[in-house]
Order: structure tokens, then sequence, then C-alpha cells
């Protein structure tokens, strides 16, 4: 039986002394009180004195050593006796070799004491290069012709995750590795850097490739090198050695630098101008896309000063002024003038730039932008003409009306979009001044901010926004990006803003929503617009129905005092015609004239009032029996001037049958008056579905009607030519119109003097069953 203390590691005991002296390599056996026993080897590369055949003893190792040596073996020494094992590589003097150490624990001594073995072996240019790769912090693996690993260094086990047993014989094909390029796509196992030297023998470098760590669940990624080795008289290389950097850290950070330069790319395309730069002496070269795409001029045609060419010619030399002396003060530059597009049209622009200084107080380069002004050109100019207009109707209000001119002017000068970004978190992590100005926070108060609690976190009528319902929240989560005309943000003074707003999803390098940007626009004066707007109408509409209560009231009375007249003439008539003289019998023929044709107008008029009064729902009808009604009313006057009706309409329209058919009858009686004298008259309907509307049309080959005249005709009692030409009270066409407009369609007019007419309307499509 063994003694238990024989079992450990080590050469005390029975066999320890015959062991030591039996290695060939260098080894000492050292106490823990300093105490250490060489073997033949070891006294020979240690000591001058020549090697005795048994084992030495010496009472202190570190005087084996110098104090350098010493001290950098004191640390493995201390963990072997601790019961671990270490190395580490010194020169025992000075010129000569590295040397590899090894320190394992040993078995205790007979007194128990802890004991310590040192292992002395000469570096190979192999294990030198493991070790300084190793200090370095680089992996390495030696792999055989077959990619297989033979050995590694400690930092390869590190970066690995994996320990060195289980990495001994891996291939690095191992589909475990699931290597994959920047961009995410697989490693086929030809492309691997280690395969690649192999199959070439030339060294292939600086390959970047991630890899998944099981042990830790992550991915690495890896800048990896692959030397080939080849022995002499071979062909083909034997061995691959591959040393690998963890470059992880610095792959993150360029992501997130990719990042901020997608975001600041997004936020550029959302304000909707151009962006330029320039050199630090403000030359213009390209590539410049933004101003490409806007005037149209070529690379060549815009470098140095060439870009001035697509400046209006009465603004060149103030805007050259002023960009030479913002280059030579250094100062931002901003000025306005007229910028011709590729169209050929100039359009008014306002130019601004900043110079980028570094870090040495150098400009580095000018960045900067061109606005559109023609909206705001546009209404600045609006809103001078109806100034002026309010200023020469309400003369009283002058000095109200100064101040509200005032205030308009300085908020149209500060108006602006706001924009805002946001992370995945919905923190704000930009946020422009128009915005802060918006909302009256600082912008250094929003950034770092929830921007959901700090300005969305309630409806306009005090019920709290829940997070899952903002379509902000919901972009960030699905990345859809999204369009709210009607939301309200609230004020740091606690009240509500109404806006509009565009929420666009960022996305980083894999195409991950990474966050948003949220385009803002105030619209408290276009809501107060649309409620005056509707207060307008609701005064236009009241005013109607008083119109139309008035002329159906007034052409009801006029009747009976009417008819009175005309009873009075017939029986003037009837008792005294040809009692008289005939200049009596002429006035008696005028009375009734005039009676007649009253009685006709007034009747054409109540029927324009009673347009619409009837509370009787629409019904769907079909326009072929319309157009068979309507030829029935019109027979007579078809067949006394020879003319022809033709129609098709196969479609149904929802609205007041009777209504309808005097539409229809009114337009076909019109075509049939108004004939040329060279040919009988020939009327066409057709119909056409357009969208939730049918689409008529009335075409004759009438006498035409001038283009002056085409809205005319739809006035009430309007005429174009004499009585004694064409009868009739001029109301026809109006009713017409009064009847499209109160189905919800719309009538205009195609024509020219002798070439016909063409009337067309829309109607309200019947709904399908």
């Amino acid at each position: 039986m063994t003694d238990q203390s024989d079992s450990r590691p080590g050469f005390s005991g029975a066999h320890g002394p015959a062991l030591l002296l039996a290695l060939p390599d260098p080894l000492l056996l050292i106490a823990a009180d300093g105490t250490a026993h060489l073997n033949p080897a070891a006294q020979a590369a240690l000591t001058d004195a020549a090697p005795q055949p048994g084992a030495s003893r010496v009472t202190g190792w570190t005087a084996l050593f110098t104090p350098e040596v010493a001290a950098v073996l004191r640390g493995p020494l201390d963990a072997a006796l601790e019961g671990r094992t270490a190395r580490a590589s010194v020169v025992l003097r000075p010129g000569g070799p590295v040397t590899l150490v090894t320190a394992a624990p040993a078995a205790p001594g007979a007194d128990g004491e802890a004991q310590a073995l040192l292992h002395l072996r000469a570096g190979e240019p192999l294990s030198v290069a493991l070790e300084l790769m190793d200090a370095l912090g680089l992996g390495v693996a030696v792999q055989d012709h077959d990619s297989r690993i033979l050995q590694v260094n400690p930092s390869a086990t590190r970066i690995l995750g994996l320990s060195e047993a289980q990495l001994s014989g891996r291939d690095s094909l191992d589909p475990r590795w699931r290597a994959i390029h920047p961009d995410g796509r697989p490693f086929p196992g030809d492309t691997h850097p280690s395969s690649a030297a192999l199959r070439s023998g030339q060294t292939i470098r600086d390959v970047p490739m991630g890899i998944y760590r099981p042990g830790s669940d992550d991915w690495r990624w890896l800048q990896v090198t692959a030397i080939a080795h080849t022995l002499p008289g071979q062909d083909t290389p034997a061995q691959v050695t591959t040393v690998f950097a963890d470059v992880t850290d610095r792959h993150r950070m360029e992501a997130d630098l990719r990042g901020s330069e997608q975001r600041f790319r997004s936020l550029v395309e959302a304000t909707a101008q151009i962006v330029w730069d320039a050199h630090p002496d403000g030359s213009f070269l390209p590539p410049q896309p933004g101003w490409e795409a806007f005037t149209g001029q070529s690379e060549a045609s815009y470098s140095h000063v060439g870009w001035l060419d697509a400046v209006h010619p009465d603004d060149r030399a103030r805007t050259t002024e002023c960009w030479q002396r913002a280059t030579l003060s250094r100062q931002p530059y901003q000025v306005d003038y007229r910028l011709r597009r590729a169209d050929g049209q100039y359009v008014p622009m306002r130019a601004r730039a900043v110079p980028v200084i570094d870090d040495g107080g150098r400009i580095r380069e000018w960045v900067g932008t061109h606005t559109d002004m023609s909206d705001v050109r546009g209404a600045q100019q609006a809103l001078i003409d109806l100034n002026a207009d309010l200023e020469r109707r309400v003369q009283a209000r002058t000095l109200d009306l100064a101040n509200v001119t005032r205030f308009s002017t300085l908020l149209l000068t500060a108006a602006g979009e706001g924009i805002f970004g946001l992370d995945l978190r919905g923190v704000t992590t930009f946020a422009n001044p128009a915005a802060a100005r918006m909302l009256g926070y600082s912008v250094e108060r929003m950034i770092g901010h929830s921007q959901h609690d700090l300005v969305h976190h309630h409806h306009a009528d005090g019920r709290e926004y829940a997070l899952s319902d903002c379509p902000i929240q919901q972009t960030i989560q699905d990345g859809q990006t999204r369009r709210v005309d009607r939301d309200v943000m609230w004020h740091a003074q606690g009240h509500p803003v109404p806006v509009a707003y565009v929420v666009t999803p960022t996305r980083d390098e894999t195409g991950a929503v990474s966050g948003a940007v949220v385009m803002v626009q105030d619209t408290t004066e276009r809501e107060r617009a649309q409620a005056h707007l509707r207060d307008v109408i609701e005064n236009l509409e009241r005013s109607n129905q008083d119109l139309e209560q008035f002329a159906y009231v007034a052409s009801h009375d006029l009747q009976e005092p009417l008819r009175t007249i005309g009873s009075y003439t017939e029986l003037l008539v009837r008792r005294y015609q040809g009692q008289l003289d005939p200049r009596a019998d002429q006035y008696l023929h005028y009375m009734q004239g005039a009676v007649t044709r009253m009685r006709s107008l007034i009747q054409d008029l109540l029927g324009f009032a009673q347009i619409g009064r009837q509370e009787t729902p629409l019904e769907p009808t079909d326009l072929e029996g319309l157009l068979q009604a309507a030829q029935q009313n019109v027979r007579a006057t078809l067949e006394q001037g020879g003319g022809t009706l033709e129609w098709h309409t196969p479609h149904a329209v929802l609205g007041r049958p009777s209504l309808l058919l005097q539409l229809l009858t009114n337009l076909i009686s019109n075509a049939l008056k108004f004939r040329a004298e060279d040919r009988p008259p020939r009327v066409q309907v057709r119909s056409e579905l357009d969208g939730a509307f049918v689409h008529v049309s009335v075409q004759d080959n009438g006498i035409g009607i001038a283009p002056e005249y085409h809205t005319r005709v739809f006035d009430i009692f309007q005429r174009l030519h004499l009585r004694e030409t064409f009868a009739g009270n001029g109301m026809g066409l109006a009713i017409c119109r009064k009847i499209v407009e109160f189905h919800g369609g719309r009538i205009w007019l195609e024509s020219l003097p002798g070439q016909g007419s063409t009337f067309h309307l829309t109607l309200p499509v019947a709904p399908t069953s």
C-alpha cells in the first residue's frame, strides 16, 4: 500500500529521489521554507560546479537565480505551493535563450510541509511565440493540414471561451462557431482564413469574422490572420498558424458610429433641405448629390465657383460677397437669393453655412443648407394683402389689426417644424430649437427624458395617454411610418398644444429599428382657421335658407294679384276687343302677353325655390327610365323640328326622381330649342361610372355658347338671346344647377359657337344591394 502523501504529484516518498535524478530536464524540488533540491541537470544549468551524481541541496532557492529572475518566479512558485500550476518565461543568464518555467504542486515533505516542483525547459521558437502572443492578448492556434487544432495559447482559450482540452482536435470549420461576415453572411468553408491559407500557401491577413461562444451565449468579433507553414522539400503547407485579436469593443463602437450617422441622415432627409459641404477655403467640390438633384448641374459645371451659374444673375454679386466675407472672417454664412431649379424655374432660397472647427482651432470644412422659401414668401404676401384689405374695410380697428399683424409676423418668422430624435426606450436623444420653443422647454431639458412622459402624456380632453396607444411608441415597436393630423402635446406651462406630426423609424446596420424621428408642426392657427370657416359656412347656409324662404313666399304671394290682373284682362278682351280702336286692341294684347310671361316667370321662380324643400328621402333611380319619360315630355318638339334623341345610360343614381326628370327634360329641351338653322337637332345622352358618382353628358349639335358665358348661363334670370328669337325666362339652367347641387353633384359646360354644346353633370351612384 502506498502512503497517502505519495498519491499526490511530486517526488517525496520512496520513488521521489529516483525520479528526480532520472529526468533529463532541469528540475528543482522547493519546500515552503525555501530549501531546494536540484537534480544533476538543474545543477549544470544553475551552478558553476560540476554536477553531483545525486541530488544536491540548497538552503535558499533564490540564490540560484538573479534577483530579477527570482522576482518573476516567486509568483508561480507561491501558486504551486498553494496547489495550482503556473508558468513563466525567463532568461537565466544574460544573452541566453528564453527558458520556460513550469511550477507545479508536489506532495508534502516528510514533516507535512508544502513543496513545489520547478521544471526548466529551454524555450522553442513556437513556445516563445505563443508566450509572446499571449502577453500581447492575441489568440494563437496551430492547426494541421486538415485545419484541426493542435495547440493554443491561453489567450485563445479566453477569447474563444473554451478550454485547451475542448479546443484540441476541433476543426476551425466546425459549424458550432457559426462564423459570419460583418454583414451577417455565413463564412463558407473554403473562404475561412485557415482553409484559404492552407490552399494557397499565402498569408491571409486581417479578415473580420464573428463567432458564437456557446459557453457564454454571446458573439465575439475577431480580426484573423492565417500563416501557412510549408516544410522543406514539400509543395503544400503542412500546418497553419492562426492569430486572432478580439475586436468586439471596436466593432460595437463602429456600429454605434454608423447608427449616429444614420440618425443624422434621417434628420437631414426629414428636413427636406439641400445639404452641402465645402472646403476650408470655400471651394465647392463634388460630390454634392442634393445640389445636383435640385439644380441639375453636373459635377464639372458646379465645381469651384461654377455653382454661381445656378444663382440668378441679379443676385450673384451679393451672394459672392457674403460667401467671401464668411470664409475670411470664419463666421456663419447666411444669404437669401434665387436659385435655378432643374426645370429652369428660379426658386427663392435661404442659404446658411457654419464652419466646422477641429481641436486645433482650424476650419476643417463648411457645412451648409439651402431652404426653399417659396411657401414662406407666399404666406407673407398673403398676409400683407389680407392686412391691407382689412385696413381699407375696418378703419376703426387699425390699432388692433396692427397688433395682430405684428404678432402674426413674429409667429411666422419663428415658425418651423419641431424635430425630435428618440431611441428604443422613447427617450429624446436630440431636439431642435423649434421643438423646444414650441413646447416651452430648453433643448437640454428635453434631451435624456422620456418624450411621452414629458410632452405626450394626456389626450386633449385630459384622459391619460396610454403608452401602448401612442403612435410614436407604436412606430418604435413595429417600424411603420405614421402620420397623425390631429393630436396634442403638452407645453411646459401645463396647457395642450395642438399638433400634427410624422413619425419615421430609424434603423441600425442590421435593419432593426433603433428609434424614431418625429417631425412636429404646431396646428393652432390651422384649427382656428377651420373653426372660422365652419362659422362662415353656417352663416352662408342660414342666409341661403332665408333667401329660399323669401323667394318661395314672394313668388307664392304674387300669384294671387297676377291671377286677378289676368282675369280682368281676359274680360276686357272678350267684351271690348274689336269695339275699340286698333291701338286699344294692341294694348290689350300686350297686357295678355305680359301676364302670361309673368305667370311663367313666377311659376319658374316658385319651382326654383321649392327645390330641396321637400323632406322625401332619396331613392335609387334608373337613368334609363328617366330618359324614356323625358323623351315623352319633348316628343312634340322632336316631331315638330325633325330632331332625334339618343341615349346610352345603363347606370342607376341616388336621387329624387321628379327632380331628376325635370333636370334631364330641361337640358334636352334647351338642346332642341337652341338648334342650328342648317341642320336638324340631334341630342345624345351618355353616362359612365366615376368613383362614387355617375358622370352624365348631354351633347347637342346646336348653335353653341361662347366661353365667356359658360359660367353666366347657370345664373338665375340670365338670357343670351332676345325673347323674340328664343322664348324663355332665363331660369332653366339655374334650376338645373340647383337640382344637381341638391344631389351633391356639380354641373359644367363645354361649348364653342357653331359647334354645339355638351353639358356635364355628376350624380351620386345608387348603392348596390
